[in-house]
């Protein structure tokens, strides 16, 4: 006998289905919910539902039923409309989180700084948010104020948001958000598309553009350069005068945002398949030198010929890593950091090219020198700077020949092969040679693999070291004799 909410999830879906399919049959001339007199709704016919996530069409659709206004909202909607699958779907509702976690027993509660429901579906999780306005503290209509008005009555420092947990309308939710085209509303209920922003006409010029003044904007949030960059290059999007002015200028600004969340968007920039770009983008910003001075003091003056030369080594690294993540690859934490840090290490460690004070040390110094102030700064965890740190000591081991102290069969079988292996495919094809080192060790993968217990043991007993035998003392080297502890018979 199917179970009570096994046969509630059948009834979302089959309510969902035949609003779907009746709203498919409506003119593209729609008429709006009252609470969408000031946004344009259009048709959402041009959307492939085939797309669409199932988990989250049951959340909206229980929503609905129960009188609450409930719409896919943000990047998904973006990426449908720009025919993109989505990799995830969130949902906006009306409905308080409390409200939420009583229509499902899946739901968790989470969040500090603003409270939302996480609903279960196995390991696939629905993030479902109240709609949101701006804090009271911030004058009606602020997001239009121009930061530079005669009066002054505020300067850009202190308009950063540290407080967001106000409930609003879906009209002050979308308003509320960064870009216009990240501010759509789709009701897969209706079939609509709800656009109080204007983000459906930018979305169809290719623009990126903030809701309100863009310095104000950005002010609030500096981490939205950081998103701006994400969108502009993964989106192909032109990012408009004013945002760009905006962007420029407050690039110092990012100083005062959340580490943390800072290093979370770097991390998002290189696993995005448009690292290249978005570090390009960066650099032009004047945003580079704030987030990663290191990595902007490695690249230098790009009117210099030396330092381009060495800049074009950065450069592609990002290239080859982006062809692997265009080919399925997602680099780990330990992966990314090394990348970052690999360039500036290898000068530091060339006493040749090196700008730090002292001489030149091991590479496991150099590796420390440089990586650990990038942990302080961006208050990196120590798990992923450690791993990053013995990924890059690992790189000579790919072209060290076998011997009793080195078996590659140990090295392909240790722990941390795969991820040393993934930096130096992305080396090789940055270097543009050694191509066949790293097939060989594709190889020898594959052979530890299939390799015996007894022929890993027998590894193990090859790679310990010999003990040495100790040196019986000469004559007389006993006790007041004053003969060296290591032999004084001179036959050495």
């Amino acid at each position: 006998m199917p179970s009570a909410w096994a046969s509630t999830r059948a009834q979302d879906v089959s309510r969902l289905g035949f609003s779907a399919r009746r709203a498919r049959c409506r003119p593209a001339c729609l008429t709006k919910h009252p609470s969408h007199r000031s946004a344009r709704v259009v048709s959402a016919n041009s959307i492939d539902r085939s797309a669409l996530d199932q988990d989250a069409l049951r959340v909206v659709s229980r929503l609905t039923r129960q009188g609450y206004e409930a719409y896919l909202v943000g990047g998904c909607v973006r990426d449908l409309l720009i025919g993109r699958r989505p990799k995830d779907f969130d949902v906006a509702t009306s409905a308080h989180p409390r409200q939420i976690k009583r229509l499902f027993h899946n739901g968790r509660i989470i969040g500090r700084r603003f409270r939302l429901v996480h609903i279960h579906y196995g390991d696939h999780i629905i993030e479902t948010a109240t709609f949101r306005r701006d804090p009271e503290s911030r004058p009606p209509g602020d997001s239009e104020l121009d930061a530079d008005n005669a009066g002054g009555e505020r300067e850009l420092e202190d308009l950063l948001i540290t407080e967001d947990n106000e409930y609003g309308t879906a009209e002050e939710d979308a308003r509320r958000r960064d870009f216009t085209v990240n501010a759509l509303f789709l009701d897969p209920v209706q079939n609509e598309i709800i656009d109080y922003v204007g983000g459906l006409r930018d979305l169809q010029d290719n623009l990126l553009r903030t809701i309100g003044d863009p310095k104000v904007r950005i002010a609030e949030d500096p981490v939205r350069i950081l998103r701006g960059v994400k969108f502009a290059t993964r989106l192909g999007l032109r990012i408009d005068e004013p945002t760009w002015e905006a962007m420029v200028e407050l690039s110092p600004a990012l100083s005062r945002s959340s580490p943390p969340r800072v290093i979370e968007e770097i991390l998002r920039l290189l696993r995005s398949g448009s690292a290249l770009g978005a570090f390009r983008m960066l650099r032009a910003l004047g945003a580079l030198r704030v987030i990663l001075p290191m990595i902007d003091a490695y690249l230098g003056d790009p009117e210099n010929a030396v330092d381009t030369e060495r800049a074009n080594l950065f450069w592609r690294l990002l290239e080859a890593l982006d062809n692997d993540v265009h080919a399925g690859y997602q680099p780990g934490n330990a992966v990314c950091l090394a990348l970052l840090a690999l360039r500036t290490i290898e000068r530091e460690a060339d006493p040749r090219t090196r700008t730090l004070p002292g001489e030149a040390k091991t590479l496991d110094q150099v590796c420390a020198e440089v990586l650990e102030p990038l942990a302080i700064q961006a208050r990196l965890g120590r798990r992923d700077c450690a791993k990053a740190q013995r990924l890059i000591l690992l790189q000579p081991r790919f072209t060290q020949p076998a011997s009793r102290r080195f078996r590659p069969l140990l090295f392909v079988r240790s722990e941390e092969f795969p991820e040393a292996l993934e930096l130096f495919r992305i080396r090789t094809t940055a270097r543009g040679q050694g191509w066949d080192v790293y097939e060989g060790w594709l190889e020898r993968q594959k052979a530890a693999h299939e390799a015996s217990p007894e022929e890993v043991e027998a590894e193990r007993k090859q790679a310990k070291p010999r003990r040495r035998r100790r040196r019986r003392r000469g004559k007389g080297s006993g006790k007041g004799s004053g003969g060296s502890s290591v032999g004084g018979s001179g036959a050495d």
